[in-house]
């Protein structure tokens, strides 16, 4: 038999027809367990989706799903008949912006999130510069921990973040490509007590309130691991918040102590809003938390203007380049 002949023997779902309303039923039909409402969000009938999902059964030769009284569960061949619809309905609609950016040049939403220090730092830069190249590119930033990026991603909700796969969370869905570990300062007052005392000891601070993520925060217990490694006593009194605003204007108003990503410390004291009211107190010098980078889908199904900003921001943070975190985030 020659490779011709071998070709056209084989059982291709194209050569037995299969069609494109057949893909997008299935792939709503993944999400709503129900024919007729993905039936009705197609644009069809309830019989003529059940004919579509019969006809594919007969192509593939085995049942895609079973019925139940609340409607139907796809069976294994129908999840991977399902998952294969959205991806090849997803690169169709990504072919479609790739020739529009081909003839009108590079346009689109690109949704980014970070955490904290890195959207000071690295994101806020990469936009100014997006801004200039490419000005049909429409920006959203999400600013979070990485716990919620991490979500957000695997909704499709972002195409991208900066931050950390969060711990105990199953690896194989993301990509990482490291930028490197994160340095933590000691934020106070200016006017603070310990910013006259010379030299500083870390069990002096100890003494004043501290201001920290929520318990199970990775900056607040790499901090508190931190203290306990020096033989230390933890503070005896901590405020527990996520928000970096109201962390700053309690340090601001009070004698709190603050661990902070040093490039949000950096930013604000050097802001001409918060530079004369806020220091970094010279303690700790080796306070860091671990590595963060930039984290896709393992996929990398992304839109032709997502692509040009990831392959801009990778550009901009090569790995050991770059300080910033999840601080206050």
């Amino acid at each position: 038999m020659s490779q011709a002949e071998g070709l056209t023997s084989q059982n291709h779902l194209v050569r037995k027809g299969l069609k494109f309303s057949q893909l997008r039923l299935l792939a709503v039909l993944r999400d709503t367990g129900q024919i007729g409402a993905a039936a009705e969000q197609v644009g069809m009938t309830q019989p003529a989706a059940s004919r579509l999902m019969a006809q594919l059964e007969e192509m593939i030769g085995t049942p895609i799903f079973t019925r139940h009284a609340r409607g139907v569960s796809l069976t294994e061949a129908g999840h991977i008949m399902a998952d294969q619809a959205v991806r090849t309905l997803r690169e169709l609609d990504l072919s479609q912006e790739r020739v529009v950016q081909a003839i009108q040049g590079t346009r689109g939403l690109v949704r980014i999130g970070s955490v904290t220090g890195p959207s000071l730092e690295l994101i806020l830069p990469l936009v100014r510069e997006i801004r200039v190249l490419s000005p049909a590119v429409e920006i959203a930033v999400q600013v979070d921990t990485s716990n919620k990026l991490a979500e957000a991603l695997l909704a499709r909700e972002l195409d991208f973040y900066v931050g950390r796969i969060p711990d105990g969370a199953h690896a194989q869905p993301f990509a990482v490509s490291d930028i490197g570990d994160e340095p933590i300062g000691l934020v106070v007052r200016a006017d603070h007590p310990l910013t006259r005392i010379d030299p500083l000891s870390l069990d002096r601070c100890l003494d004043y309130d501290w201001v920290m993520q929520p318990p199970g925060g990775l900056l607040r217990r790499t901090a508190e691991d931190y203290i306990l490694s020096k033989g230390l006593r933890l503070p005896r009194r901590v405020l527990g918040t996520a928000s970096t605003l109201f962390t700053l204007a309690l340090v601001q108003k009070t004698n709190a102590i603050a661990p902070l990503a040093r490039a949000v410390a950096e930013f604000f004291i050097d802001s001409s809003g918060l530079g004369s009211r806020l220091a970094t107190l010279p303690v700790a010098p080796d306070l860091t938390v671990k590595t963060y980078g930039v984290v896709t889908r393992q996929e990398r199904d992304l839109s032709p203007a997502a692509e040009t900003i990831l392959a801009t921001l990778l550009r901009r943070c090569s790995p050991g380049s770059m300080q910033g975190g999840e601080a206050g985030g």
